[in-house]
């Protein structure tokens, strides 16, 4: 399955996008990186069947664990690409939170969207790691 993360804003040379590439060079599962303007921008079309995930602050806070088994049954169930969606600075609109499948919040604060884009990346690490037995959940 293809893990797209989706982003409004440049991520640029920094100490996040450093973050960002490194867990991207462990994941085993394809990825790619969209990046568009904080206003506008094309959207690219989605492979099918594809299921859709809003970074958004309004959303459910779940467990390492509980994210790896979801992403499982999404591959398992022949979902073909998971988008990752991260918003400009005014986050998402409604018709948008509407249509996601999943809300996902990084817990209760609010997060810098560069920071939150590594934290994303680390996670997509950390359930890929945990759905192939590997020891990295358990080993930090």
């Amino acid at each position: 399955m293809l893990l797209h993360v989706i982003a409004r804003g440049k991520i640029a040379r920094s100490p996040e996008e450093e973050l960002v590439r490194r867990y991207e060079k462990r994941l085993t599962w394809p990825v790619k990186h969209t990046e568009l303007p904080e206003t506008g921008g094309r959207i690219p079309d989605s492979l099918s069947p594809h299921r859709t995930v809003l970074l958004d602050e309004r959303g459910s806070a779940m467990a390492s664990e509980d994210f790896a088994t979801l992403l499982g049954r999404w591959r398992d169930d022949g979902i073909r690409e998971t988008r990752f969606m991260l918003g400009a600075a005014d986050g998402h609109s409604d018709a948008e939170r509407e249509e996601a499948d999943l809300l996902l919040a990084f817990g209760r604060a609010t997060w810098p969207h560069l920071l939150a884009r590594a934290m994303l990346m680390e996670q997509l690490y950390r359930a890929t790691s945990i759905l192939a037995g590997h020891p990295y959940h358990r080993a930090g």
